[in-house]
């Protein structure tokens, strides 16, 4: 599971690479936070700063997508709204119960997980596509 950024996640569109270093960070700081047992402390800032970035990013992505005609653009949206529903459970349940390790455990794991399966697994497929297209 990576928890930083790395050139072999980069999908070759500039725009796109820089929004997944900015939420690649964002979890980054959460885990230092963790490290340094202050992970309650940024955990609401992490949510905070998900709830619009991501939502942007993954517009952004749909709307290049649609742009350029992108086959996978519904498989993508599919799991884009899969996030949200998940991160959106995550971040309920913080509001209505506060802050658990566990829930910082589980919120730090889940993203690392799915952003590093999904740039791997269907992002790179957009930047092979648009570089084809483009």
């Amino acid at each position: 599971m990576a928890t930083k950024w790395s050139e072999d996640l980069s999908i070759g569109v500039k725009a796109i690479d820089e929004q997944h270093k900015g939420i690649f960070s964002r979890v980054d700081n959460l885990l230092n936070a963790m490290r340094q047992g202050k992970g309650k402390d940024e955990i609401g800032k992490t949510y905070t700063f998900l709830a619009d970035y991501v939502v942007r990013h993954f517009k952004d992505e749909e709307d290049l997508m649609a742009k350029y005609n992108y086959d996978g653009c519904s498989k993508q949206k599919e799991e884009h709204t899969r996030f949200v529903k998940e991160f959106s459970s995550l971040k309920r349940e913080f509001e209505t119960n506060g802050t658990r390790p566990n829930l910082v455990i589980d919120t730090q794991r889940k993203l690392c997980d799915w952003l590093t399966n999904h740039i791997s697994n269907e992002d790179k497929k957009i930047g092979v596509f648009l570089r084809v297209a483009g």
